[in-house]
């Protein structure tokens, strides 16, 4: 896709989100209508199966198969943000990857505090468990916020010795909650998020916790003895550099670790894969690496 053709979309993103301005629930709708916005129409299976109080969704491709799942976690900035809004998302990885998708609605802030959703997507990993399915039957899948969630979900387990999924596949991860990158200077405007907003959904999800701890900036963690990691980040991305240093950090830290920059891309293209074909071809790249995984 040309850059013309990539701010256009930009365009269209900025005029329907109104991330750094409004309420709450103002943020919740726009954001909702720009992802549905850009929809396409499968036909899908769609089960509700909900984690104690948490509200779960098994989601399935045509012919996908059961005996392998992958547990998504959506994005939002941690305070906005659904399986309904990613249902798109959700049923192209299952197309792509020839398995069902288990997506929660984690509890958002303000409403609730950190580290809630962190708590909720590590229950809903050892509520599969409990439903019999093995660990090496489960690749965790996020996208912005809930890359750092599937981040932070493996750290838990590790540190609770309960064994760890097959892979991760981490889209747009938000790693680094000081937002020191670079990037953040460089890409300013190629990105449809902002740093206000950025900073923004960080005062709100942390209210005042340490930045650096690692379940909210898991680029500070000890990331030994995890499984591998899929990441995929554009090149126009604000949290870029950010990205580029867990990614090194991880091979450093002896992590199998597959990295796919895509180029002129923003943060979670992939949402857009209707209109981006780069989108399409990141869900399909992610799809691949989730069969194999799953194959293993």
């Amino acid at each position: 896709m040309s850059n013309k053709e990539a701010e256009e979309i930009l365009n269209t993103i900025n005029k329907s989100i109104s991330l750094g301005q409004g309420n709450i629930f103002q943020l919740r709708k726009d954001f909702e209508e720009l992802y549905l916005k850009f929809s396409s129409k499968q036909e899908l299976d769609i089960k509700s199966q909900n984690v104690s109080d948490i509200s779960g969704f098994k989601i399935c491709a045509k012919n996908a198969q059961n005996d392998r799942i992958i547990l998504f976690f959506h994005g939002g900035s941690f305070t906005a943000g659904s399986t309904k809004d990613h249902l798109d998302l959700c049923g192209k990885l299952s197309h792509a990857s020839g398995f069902c998708v288990f997506s929660i609605d984690y509890r958002l802030a303000p409403e609730h505090k950190f580290p809630d959703a962190v708590e909720d997507c590590l229950m809903s990993y050892l509520w599969l468990l409990k439903q019999g399915i093995e660990p090496y039957q489960i690749v965790i899948v996020g996208i912005s916020a809930g890359g750092t969630l599937a981040l932070s979900t493996l750290l838990s387990l590790r540190d609770n010795g309960v064994e760890l999924p097959k892979a991760v596949v981490c889209m747009s991860p938000v790693v680094d909650m000081l937002f020191e990158g670079h990037s953040v200077v460089t890409n300013k405007g190629k990105d449809w998020i902002t740093q206000e907003m950025l900073e923004k959904s960080r005062k709100v999800y942390l209210k005042g916790n340490n930045l650096t701890q690692p379940l909210a900036s898991p680029v500070y963690a000890d990331l030994h003895g995890l499984p591998p990691i899929m990441i995929q980040a554009g090149s126009h991305e604000l949290l870029l550099d950010d990205i580029i240093k867990f990614y090194e950090k991880a091979v450093d830290s002896d992590i199998e670790v597959t990295f796919e920059l895509w180029k002129d891309m923003f943060h979670n293209f992939q949402i857009f894969s209707s209109s981006i074909e780069e989108g399409q071809n990141a869900i399909d790249s992610a799809g691949i690496y989730i069969r194999k995984m799953l194959s293993l």
